[in-house]
């Protein structure tokens, strides 16, 4: 039996990146982005960061603030995470 070998980002990248540079390109601010979500500019920053997780709730919000479907925001989180579970831990990494 063949084994499947896993392919795996090496690279978590938070879905807040994407988001940026949608905003960028609409021309919308955060303040106006953070309002129509209904967090704070504080909180968007979070998601800017990948520190807070894009819930089914925020992503439906940002589809309607900037266009981009919810499932692609959800997929994104989704792949964010899973990255993150790939990537060694500084505790870790010192003991290879």
């Amino acid at each position: 039996m063949a084994t499947r070998k896993e392919i795996h980002s090496d690279l978590a990248v938070p879905p807040g990146e994407f988001l940026g540079e949608v905003m960028s390109t609409l021309g919308i601010t955060e303040y106006e982005v953070a309002r129509h979500v209904g967090l704070s500019v504080a909180e968007l920053g979070q998601i800017f960061k990948g520190s807070k997780v894009i819930t089914r709730a925020t992503a439906t919000q940002l589809e309607t603030a900037v266009g981009v479907p919810a499932n692609i925001w959800l997929g994104l989180e989704c792949e964010y995470r899973l990255a993150l579970t790939y990537e060694p831990r500084e505790d870790q990494a010192e003991n290879r």
